[in-house]
């Protein structure tokens, strides 16, 4: 187990939180914001950003940053009667001592980060629980564990995603192959449900939609570059994708107006059905982003082989 980290103040994006620096032996690295829990930045050993990072990111507390891998917790969106995405994202986290259960991880750099409830949360939703996540990276490979332990005498129940901004060539000539037949609920129709149609999903306009009961391999097919990033995920049995399209990335303060361009969000969610825990009861969830050098036949990715594995 590789465990080299560096605690270092904020100079990327002038971050105003600590960071952790992970790094792994081919050259891959993540970087690991205590504020907000939040991946801000997954490099793979060409050195190349997989993450999108906002070109107005606001990066002074307690807004949230707009870019890398997000936490909504407690609540998604505005499914429920908090703020927006929870308050996961705009707090302080802390370096986790005693991640135990989990095993110690091979053949990777990692760090277990915690963030546990306050006197303050509890005016806001009036449970205690511990959130706990650990970020790992390996060759061309980043995986996110979250695990929710309810340490109130009452039962509660949440939603989560992790929203994944993804950097894109183009996000006009990018598909995301998996979720095809499925249902979902459209966010810009007031959440009506509807089927999907489409062969896969490409982009034209706007688009929030939360899928349904989506199997546990997604990907993301980036034609320009020749690479799919495949999505596996266990423990969250939605999807969200989302884009704002030129008019609302207008409208969105820290986005660039040009941002959405180059930018896919594919978050694995529990949205639909809440997830439920009694007392000492704890919850996981795992997603895990590999990166596949895509090859072209006959002027057309294959994302078929990529979904079964096949590469």
């Amino acid at each position: 187990m590789m465990t080299w980290k560096e605690h270092v103040k904020g100079t990327n994006w002038n971050y105003r939180s600590p960071r952790i620096v992970l790094r792994e032996p081919t050259g891959s690295t993540a970087e690991v914001l205590l504020y907000g829990g939040q991946v801000a930045s997954w490099k793979n050993e060409r050195r190349e950003e997989l993450l999108f990072m906002s070109s107005k990111a606001v990066t002074k507390p307690p807004k949230p940053i707009r870019g890398g891998i997000p936490i909504c917790f407690l609540q998604v969106a505005n499914f429920g009667t908090l703020e927006q995405h929870g308050f996961a994202r705009n707090r302080l986290w802390s370096l986790d001592e005693d991640p135990s259960p989990l095993p110690p991880a091979n053949n990777q750099s990692m760090v277990d980060l915690v963030l546990k409830s306050t006197e303050e949360d509890l005016h806001a939703w009036p449970y205690r629980f511990e959130l706990r996540l650990r970020v790992g990276v390996a060759a061309d490979k980043l995986t996110l564990i979250p695990r929710v332990r309810n340490v109130d005498s009452k039962a509660f129940s949440f939603t989560i995603s992790l929203r994944n901004y993804f950097s894109v060539s183009d996000v006009s000539e990018v598909r995301v192959e998996g979720l095809e037949t499925l249902d979902y609920l459209d966010n810009l129709l007031k959440r009506e449900r509807y089927t999907e149609q489409a062969d896969a999903i490409t982009f034209d306009g706007e688009i929030d939609r939360v899928y349904l009961s989506t199997p546990t391999k997604i990907a993301v097919i980036d034609h320009e570059r020749k690479r799919t990033i495949v999505l596996r995920k266990e423990g969250m049995v939605d999807a969200v994708v989302w884009n704002p399209w030129d008019k609302k990335a207008k409208a969105i303060a820290d986005l660039g107006d040009e941002d959405y361009k180059t930018m896919l969000c594919l978050d694995a969610a529990s949205i639909e059905n809440p997830i439920n825990l009694k007392p000492c009861e704890e919850w996981k969830g795992r997603q895990e982003l590999s990166i596949v050098s895509s090859s072209y036949f006959s002027g057309q990715l294959d994302p078929q082989k990529v979904l079964r594995g096949l590469h």
